[in-house]
């Protein structure tokens, strides 16, 4: 058995700690951007070390919102994709409160995690966030889809909600802000078509950092970017599990987002 793959696993426990501590923040923490755009965030946190801004930064410049157009059908997988789920069950997942209703999954709580682990990928999927939810400002279509388990790409309600840069849909978490705002509505359909380039490690030390490109919507809003190590809420990254293939995992809030048409690619 290769114990490396079920690191990911391992560190899962972790990682819904980590989750739950966005639901655990306090309004009386947030300040708003210093420019009056309504955007919020925190000034009390680390500076990010390749850039002049801190940790969910709300003064750190908004991705500029491009209309990406009406949403399509969904996207018929390639004939050499690994289907995760195509409408009817959850065979590829761990057990968990996630369901399926009427041909998507409905988001639980905590980590909804694929039974396959991959490294190098293309991954495709459609998101929901719900509309008219009811709930607090850091809930509102809140989920994310972890790379390796590790590595967070943000889910949220982009569209109403001015979260800061760095933790808007599409941003890689706490990190690094998409280059624009691509989000619909809630209630409509979005898509993340994600090229994921797992860290390479000698031993204990980096040899090459993860690498992401990602389309939202169809729209470019993340090129070859470096991931500066495993995302949290108000912590400095850092790789800290030395493995290069984890588990797709979804992280769920109690907010109904709702997934459709997942498929990966191992390139």
């Amino acid at each position: 058995m290769n114990t490396s793959l079920l690191l990911p696993r391992t560190a899962l426990a972790v990682l819904g700690a980590a989750l739950t501590t966005l639901a655990l923040a306090h309004a009386a923490d947030l300040v708003y951007a210093k420019d009056g755009s309504g955007v919020f965030g925190y000034k009390d946190t680390p500076k990010l070390p390749w850039c002049q801004w801190l940790v969910h930064d709300p003064d750190r410049p908004a991705p500029k919102r491009v209309d990406p157009g009406p949403a399509g059908p969904p996207a018929p997988a390639p004939a050499d994709a690994i289907v995760l789920f195509d409408g009817k069950d959850l065979s590829a997942w761990e057990p968990s409160d996630y369901k399926v209703d009427d041909g998507c999954i409905v988001a639980g709580n905590g980590n909804f995690t694929s039974k396959q682990s991959f490294g190098n990928c293309q991954i495709h999927l459609e998101w929901m966030a719900p509309a008219h939810f009811q709930g607090p400002w850091y809930n509102q279509g809140n989920n994310g889809v972890f790379l390796m388990g590790l590595y967070e790409i943000q889910v949220f309600d982009s569209f109403n909600v001015k979260i800061y840069p760095d933790g808007e849909a599409a941003a890689i978490y706490g990190q690094t802000p998409p280059l624009v705002n691509a989000t619909r509505l809630p209630g409509q359909w979005q898509t993340y078509d994600i090229v994921f380039t797992a860290p390479v490690f000698d031993g204990d030390k980096l040899v090459s950092p993860a690498r992401v490109t990602i389309f939202h919507n169809g729209l470019l809003v993340q090129l070859n970017q470096e991931i500066h190590g495993e995302t949290g809420h108000r912590i400095l990254p850092e790789y800290k599990h030395k493995i290069n293939r984890g588990p797709l995992v979804l992280g769920g809030h109690e907010c109904p987002v709702r997934f459709r048409d997942i498929w990966v690619r191992p390139l």
